[in-house]
């Protein structure tokens, strides 16, 4: 759950900044956004949250 909320947080403040500087405007950001909404109940939502999950733990066992 921390690193599901921490990924949101972190997308949703590049979200931000990318509509405030112009990169993407406002609608695509909106359709980008009702797309993840809508497709993480799917059948594909697991595996990617999983997959995410993965590269969390493979990035966490960096040592540096």
């Amino acid at each position: 759950m921390a690193i599901s909320l921490s990924v949101v947080l972190l997308l949703g403040i590049v979200l931000v900044v990318m509509i405030r500087s112009g990169s993407i405007k406002t609608g695509p950001a909106v359709v980008a956004a009702l797309f993840g909404f809508f497709l993480a109940p799917t059948g594909m939502g697991p595996s990617i949250n999983r997959f995410m999950n993965s590269i969390i733990e493979s990035v966490g066992q960096i040592n540096f």
